[in-house]
Order: C-alpha cells, then structure tokens, then sequence
C-alpha cells in the first residue's frame, strides 16, 4: 500500500511543515477547531487516545470528557452499537507524527497497538527515510503515525469526486493555505499503478488537510465497496462522523455560505449541556461540516 501523503512530498512539504499562500480569502480564515467521533464506548476511546498519541484528557466547554490535542478537539458521541467505518466516505483517516518513526512503531507493538497497515518503507518514493503505518482504533477508526519532525497531531486526510474544487472550495470559505510549489493539476496521477492524483494539499493552523482522488479508495480497498456502489457515503453517522471549524462571527460565516448555495443541514443553536454555539453545512463529497463560534481552546 503507498503512504498517504504523495502529493505533498514534492518539495517535502509535510515533512518540513511550511504553509504557502493560497488564493484569495474571501471568507474571514476559520480555525480547525475539532474531529467527532461516534464510539461504542467514549469513555474507553479517550484512554486510548490519551494513551497512545501525544493528547490529553480534557473537558470540552468544561462538561464533556474529550481529548485535546495540541489546539483541536477529538470529541466523542456514544452509539448504541458499531458504526460504519469502511473506507467509501470522505473522511478517510487522521494522524500524528513521529520523529524516529521506527522506534514509535516498535513501542506500540510493545503495548498490543493493533495495525491495520504494519509498518511501510516509501524512501524509495521521497529520497529520505519516510516510513507510516496505520493504527487500528476504538471501532476501528483509522490513525496514521508517520515520519515527521514532530509527534503532534497533524492531518486529516481526505477522499474527494474532485480534489482540486474540493481544496478550492476549503479555501474560499475556511481560509485554508495550498502548500505545494507546483501549480495545481487535473491530470491524473499514479505510483505504482495506484492513482494518487489529482490531490490537493492545504493547511488549517497546524493541522496539513490532504485530499486524493477516490480512486485510491476503490483500488486500494475495493473490498470495502459494495458491487454496484461508486458514490462516495455521506460521513454522517460513521466512526469519523464530521470535521469542525470555527469562526469568530458564525451567523456571518454561515449567513454567506447559504446565500452561495452551501447546503445548510442544521441552523445556529447550542451544543448540547453547553453554551457553545454551532451550525451543520455538508461539504464537498457529503461530508459533514460543524462550523462552531469559539476557537478550540483547553479549559
């Protein structure tokens, strides 16, 4: 299986972690304020986190037990029983770096990490020693350890019908970054047979949002999509149920986007047992977008 981050490796960007501009904001830049989950047992996914990946426990708008990660939030909603969390939604995984990323991979072996991708060698693609591996979490959501020059989190990656208007469409309302020299390109691309491109790269504080083509998806892990199936699924409800961002004037952020046709799925009103406001938009590829009025911050 090829790493996840080939379209950023001209230039080693994600390893170097420089933003480049990116077109034109229109929109006041938004922050990467959280990822919600929806897991069987919330309580024993955060020991998880907390203990496994540079995180802590912390209580988000001061009453619900969550994980804070550097500035974002992983949040947790509890379901009755295992979600969906095959790999046909836009939300394909999350992850932290490492800086000796053989020693890391090594340590969680030792403490009975499950793998659902051992431990892969892509020096051959990146010209330096580049490794990732994929970790098998709480209802089986997926999480990236990779070779970095830190151990924070660190991405989102992401499939789309459509990268490049996908990054585009992050930029104009979120204020997201492009972080790659090259000039964007529709051609389609490919490393060792499996196409990785188009793709678009951007930054969101500091955490990289990646966006390959779906095609990856379908020949990667064809054995997640069901005969007949070509549509990517809609996040809602899935083990990585939505991505979060935060203005600092949400009815103007939201306001704008619904004059320009972003489809709107709940209106303003307050995150349950809190007094943080947030509204749902849905993205590009059906995913699901909370967009919250108050930038993450620890208690």
């Amino acid at each position: 299986m090829l790493h996840t981050r080939l379209c950023d490796l001209l230039g080693l960007a994600a390893v170097v972690g420089m933003a480049l501009p990116g077109f034109g904001q229109e929109t006041p830049a938004a922050h990467f304020h959280h990822l919600h989950l929806n897991a069987t047992d919330p309580a024993a996914a955060i020991e998880f986190y907390i203990s496994k990946f540079d995180s802590e426990k912390a209580r988000f708008a001061g009453v619900m037990e969550a994980v804070w990660a550097q500035k974002s939030w992983l949040l947790f909603n509890k379901v009755p029983g295992p979600p969906p969390w095959e790999l046909t939604s836009s939300l394909w995984h999350f992850g932290w770096g490492a800086e000796d990323m053989k020693a890391t991979y090594q340590k969680h072996l030792d403490s009975g990490t499950r793998f659902f991708t051992p431990l892969t060698d892509i020096s051959w693609l990146t010209n330096i020693n580049f490794y990732y591996a994929y970790v098998e979490g709480p209802d089986r959501a997926l999480i990236e350890l990779n070779t970095a020059a830190h151990h924070h989190f660190g991405h989102l990656h992401l499939f789309s019908e459509d990268p490049l208007s996908a990054g585009e469409w992050y930029m104009k309302y979120f204020g997201a970054t492009r972080r790659s020299r090259q000039p964007p390109s529709r051609e389609p691309r490919f490393a060792r047979g499996v196409q990785i491109g188009p793709s678009m790269s951007l930054m969101m504080d500091n955490v990289n949002i990646i966006i390959y083509p779906v095609q990856y998806s379908r020949q990667t892990y064809k054995d997640h999509w069901k005969e007949g199936q070509t549509a990517i699924v809609p996040t809602g409800g899935r083990v990585v149920d939505h991505v979060a961002f935060s203005f600092d004037n949400l009815p103007e952020a939201l306001e704008k986007m619904r004059k320009e046709g972003v489809k709107v799925t709940a209106e303003i009103r307050a995150i349950a047992g809190t007094k943080v406001r947030s509204a749902f938009v849905e993205g590009p590829d059906q995913i699901r977008i909370e967009l919250v009025e108050a930038h993450a911050a620890k208690p």
